[in-house]
């Protein structure tokens, strides 16, 4: 099967992650791939998308001059049987493009009208999302959960970090990784450090860049750890006690996968992609926007100090949610009346 993806975003986060591990792997099992990025996610950075990519999976890059345009004259050119668009930007590069092939779309936040009613097939990755799709197009949508690929820190990821972050061996930490933007509710974080009032041994560790960094770091203590943007997350998640997330939205909450599959005991908000997975996070989901709950949560969890844990991680395999995704990439075909595409691959 010819696939391409499209996503046309600058930096690696949560969203790029899903394109470029669904990418490697439907490259991995025989499929012809090609990724559409900008030229800007191509250069020699740590937080750029295209050096992530298996060596099997071809790059098209588009510049600064109209990039939408330029990535339709991109998938027409290569003819692809399936056109799979992440993010605004990829969506708008399909407008146009019925009929010449299969043209999906990822909800990785919500359903747009703008984005996606042109499209031929959605995959939600939640079941908030499905309400919001219009009658034509929920017969040709499907939810399929998001996976999480194991990726285990080095062994001597927890002291290593530590140290280098200035945190006692014996110190608490708690942490929380991604996206510094107001979405994700860091400045409520934060605000309940503060008021939480915890014992010197307890640490603030928050991973992430983003357009909210700067003013994040006004507002934080001096002993709160921003490190930025960082290439070995699991390392960071190794060097944690506990997983914190204040989001105000989180569509589905991959990082909360990543927090899971290192065994990390979870304080969440009650974002969408957190109610999701509220079966298995396990402990009791917080109130959005509420720093005053947050720190009750904060000083408890210090109190109680949890161990790491096991959490029930099968329905975030990545090999079966791919399969179901080329699966559904099948069924829309044939709808299309496109179905000749190959055998599946071996």
């Amino acid at each position: 099967m010819r696939i391409v993806h499209l996503i046309l975003t600058r930096r690696f986060a949560g969203s790029e992650r899903y394109a470029v591990e669904l990418a490697n792997a439907q490259a991995q099992a025989g499929h012809d791939v090609t990724m559409v990025l900008r030229r800007v996610a191509t250069e020699d950075r740590p937080d750029a998308i295209a050096h992530r990519l298996d060596p099997a999976v071809r790059v098209e890059a588009v510049g600064l001059l109209s990039p939408v345009w330029q990535a339709r004259r991109i998938v027409r050119r290569l003819r692809p049987d399936v056109a799979h668009a992440h993010l605004s930007g990829a969506c708008r590069a399909l407008h146009g493009l019925r009929g010449e092939c299969l043209r999906v779309a990822s909800l990785h936040v919500a359903y747009k009208s703008r984005q996606h009613a042109d499209l031929d097939a959605l995959i939600a990755i939640a079941p908030w999302q499905l309400p919001a799709i219009p009658p034509a197009l929920r017969p040709h949508s499907v939810q399929i959960d998001n996976w999480t690929r194991a990726q285990p820190a080095a062994p001597d990821a927890r002291a290593r970090i530590r140290a280098g972050a200035r945190i006692a061996p014996d110190a608490f930490v708690f942490g929380a990784l991604g996206r510094v933007e107001r979405s994700k509710g860091l400045d409520v974080l934060v605000e309940a450090w503060k008021r939480a009032d915890l014992p010197i041994e307890a640490r603030l560790v928050i991973v992430g860049q983003g357009e909210a960094f700067d003013a994040l770091r006004k507002i934080a203590p001096r002993e709160v750890v921003m490190p930025g943007f960082v290439s070995d997350p699991q390392d960071w998640m190794a060097a944690f006690d506990v997983f914190v997330s204040a989001a105000r939205r989180e569509p589905f909450g991959l990082v909360l996968l990543e927090a899971m599959g290192a065994g990390l005991p979870i304080l969440a908000s009650a974002s969408e992609g957190a109610r999701h997975l509220a079966e298995v996070i396990g402990t009791p989901l917080l109130p959005i926007d509420d720093p005053e709950a947050l720190a009750e949560a904060l000083r408890e969890t210090f109190s109680q100090r949890p161990a790491r844990r096991a959490y029930p991680m099968e329905r975030f395999d990545l090999a079966a949610r791919v399969a179901d995704i080329e699966a559904f990439y099948r069924r829309e075909l044939a709808a299309l009346g496109r179905d000749r595409v190959g055998p599946e691959p071996a």
